[in-house]
């Protein structure tokens, strides 16, 4: 979705507790009217409140919180009249649940449908006594907490509820409330917190018994499987210890019939931090501590803190950069303690999925993608099965993935979701790749690291578009960064030479490059870090098409220059008709500014109003694919001189950001650069080659250099 919602607009959240808020901000951050009750007004104004300062963040900028209607369940028949949406979310106790749901059925808008949030209570018990319509419309919903910053979302129907509103009521949250959305069956846990909090047991159990230390265990549970750096003990004190244990408890209680149940009783360590009442990232400490910037860890033998440190696994080493099937199959057979506890850890996981699979989900596939959008696993325990060889048959393979009668399916990734990687390459060029887009888009798909615009790219990709004349553009990553920037060795080697001619000329073809991507029909997808000089390229484009957690800025102050592709004189071009806007662009190029995403690069003035922001983390480049196919060059307005004494005004609000400590004496001499651009150029052709100039003066001064040189060797700034 870009910014634009269906039908269904209304939403009513009871509950404004940590999962309610979440909701309830999530959806206002997409437009919808949105209605938050508790108790009473004052213990949702309360409890919003705790939501406002939530880290990290429930919005994107803050005054979205003020479009969101508090209220009482006192008075719920007013606030959930008109409702498309009544969505429940209070306390995870049934009783309470389902005294609230009675309450709701007589005040049920016609038409809306209903859910409860919970982490795995039985849907159908919670709707036992009410009527017909009302099961009708009545499913069960599993957030990921927060809800804005995790994808997947459970729904979970009963039997009783109606097969069409579960194909509409999918459609609907994936569509308009930006989630990827797995069907799971009514069992307790469903498949998130039945499989997943296993798997994180599992791993407490595995290390004791192996007398490991967390920091080893993280390393062994990250990324050498394809998963989040989080590992398995940073991410118990992510969740929550006790929310761990109450999850567990519950699964206990209710799967009787699962002979695996034993790995759910509390591991020592386990016990020893909940007694002790550290449970993770609420508290400050639990697996890990940090105090100032020391960080500890907790000993899982002795149950005491120690000074964290390195995991030490030579054999890692030779084997860390292969694909993930040959890599995971080289640390199984290692010899040493790594390959003792993947073997002792991962095979049994992979087991677990198996005898669990068709119990709790409709597909291994369903089942792989709960642990790939919720857990953030680059491969589901089906899929790595079948890389590893690890059964006696194979669910997935050309012909798509096998379910559970042993029928093969067509592998369900909807072409909305596609990826770059999923779209075929028809030419290969240094620094970039062409595919094919639907609709006669062509997608160019760098290949640097990082995204960073290098001379080679840059001539090649000027060079290609020049001869090619092609049609509508999409310009995109191939890594997950759209692009940290222009290539600061090239900078550091044109200074450290004095070759200043060199210097000249990559300016001038970076320029170039801006200049010819704005005569085109052409779109930005920006993803991660968009910095720099891929920045000026990116708004270049006729279009920007941002995904919403998207985090942007021109930071070039940050090793002492100013944005010389053209980001300057842009930002001059399109605040030229206030000096008090220009005053804050200044300010904004003083600082390096971040947008933390692209909400608020919009509010700082990075993006324009013709811009977009696509909000389903995964529908960036369909979003851009179909701005592409109606987009047209977007020329640059007039140059206009600007009323009023800019120059001055500039001068006073930079003097008073020296005067608080925020700009050093070097950063005020980059601003020197920025500000004649901003009050003295009188062209656009006049203002680009003022950057150039300032480009050549700043990367003379030992200052700037070490700057530079500094970030390179660090990825750290400089503070001089």
């Amino acid at each position: 979705m870009v910014q634009q919602l269906g039908e269904r607009r209304k939403v009513c959240v009871l509950g404004a507790g940590t999962m309610g808020s979440g909701i309830a901000a999530h959806l206002a951050n997409l437009g919808f009217t949105v209605t938050l009750l508790d108790l009473d007004p004052s213990s949702a104004a309360e409890a919003f409140e705790r939501a406002k300062r939530a880290r990290p963040p429930h919005f994107y900028v803050p005054e979205t919180a003020d479009t969101v209607t508090l209220g009482g369940i006192g008075d719920l028949e007013r606030h959930v009249e008109g409702s498309d949406w009544v969505c429940e979310a209070i306390i995870e106790k049934p009783d309470a649940k389902r005294e609230l749901l009675a309450r709701l059925e007589p005040c049920l808008p016609a038409g809306a449908f209903v859910s409860t949030n919970t982490s795995g209570l039985e849907i159908g018990m919670l709707a036992e006594g009410l009527g017909d319509d009302f099961k009708r419309r009545f499913l069960g919903t599993h957030f990921f907490n927060p809800p804005r910053h995790l994808k997947l979302l459970e729904l979970i129907p009963t039997s009783e509820t109606d097969p069409e509103i579960v194909t509409a009521t999918t459609r609907f949250l994936e569509r308009e409330v930006a989630r990827r959305v797995v069907v799971a069956k009514d069992t307790p846990g469903f498949i998130a917190n039945r499989y997943g909090m296993w798997c994180m047991y599992h791993a407490i159990h595995v290390a004791e018994r192996l007398a490991l230390s967390i920091e080893d265990v993280d390393e062994l549970t990250g990324p050498l499987l394809g998963r989040p750096r989080s590992g398995s003990f940073r991410l118990n004190d992510l969740v929550g210890l006790d929310i761990m244990q109450d999850i567990a408890q519950n699964l206990v209680s209710r799967c009787t019939h699962d002979p695996h149940m034993e790995t759910l009783e509390p591991p020592s360590s386990l016990d020893y931090l909940l007694e002790k009442g550290w449970i993770g990232n609420k508290t400050g400490q639990g697996y890990y501590r940090k105090e100032n910037k020391d960080f500890f860890a907790f000993d899982l033998m002795n149950h005491g803190y120690r000074m964290t440190r390195k995991p030490d696994f030579p054999s890692l080493a030779a084997i860390a950069k292969l694909p993930l099937e040959e890599r995971v199959k080289a640390a199984l057979a290692l010899q040493d303690d790594a390959g003792e506890f993947l073997r002792r850890y991962l095979i049994p996981a992979l087991d677990y999925a198996t005898y669990l699979g068709k119990e709790i989900s409709h597909s291994p596939e369903d089942f792989d993608h709960v642990m790939m959008w919720g857990f953030g696993w680059e491969v589901g325990p089906f899929r790595l099965r079948d890389m590893l060889g690890a059964g006696e048959s194979r669910y997935y393979s050309v012909k798509g993935v096998a379910g559970w009668d042993g029928k093969v399916h067509k592998a369900s990734k909807p072409a909305e979701y596609r990826s770059v990687g999923d779209f075929k390459v028809v030419e290969e060029h240094e620094g970039f790749r062409v595919r094919s887009m639907e609709g006669g888009v062509r997608l160019l798909s760098t290949t640097t690291k990082l995204g960073v615009f290098s001379l080679p790219l840059i001539r090649s990709l000027t060079t290609w578009l020049q001869e090619s004349k092609p049609g509508p553009i999409v310009l995109a990553s191939e890594d997950r960064a759209f692009s940290a920037g222009f290539d600061l060795k090239f900078l550091l080697e044109c200074s450290e030479r004095s070759d200043w001619d060199a210097l000249e000329q990559g300016l001038i073809d970076l320029q170039g490059l801006g200049l010819l991507l704005a005569e085109w029909p052409s779109v930005s997808a920006v993803t991660g870090y968009c910095l720099g000089g891929g920045f000026e390229m990116a708004t270049s484009c006729a279009v920007m098409v941002a995904s919403a957690e998207a985090q942007i800025a021109l930071p070039e102050v940050k090793v002492g220059l100013i944005p010389g592709g053209g980001g300057t004189s842009l930002l001059r071009l399109r605040h030229q008709g206030s000096a008090k806007d220009l005053v804050e662009v200044a300010l904004l190029l003083a600082q390096g500014t971040f947008s933390a995403n692209a909400v608020e690069a919009r509010k700082l003035g990075y993006l324009r109003e013709t811009d977009l922001v696509s909000y389903h983390p995964d529908r960036l480049l369909e979003d851009a694919r179909q701005a592409a196919l109606t987009v047209e060059p977007r020329p640059l307005p007039e140059w206009e001189s600007v009323a009023g004494p800019v120059i001055g005004m500039i001068e006073q609000a930079l003097n008073d950001l020296r005067k608080k400590g925020d700009l050093t004496d070097h950063d005020l001499s980059v601003c020197e650069q920025t500000k004649a651009i901003l009050g003295k150029a009188t062209s656009f052709e006049d203002a680009l080659a003022r950057e150039r100039l300032a480009f050549r003066h700043l990367l003379a001064q030992g200052l700037t250099v070490a700057r530079v040189r500094h970030m390179i060797e660090t990825g750290k700034p400089l503070r001089n």
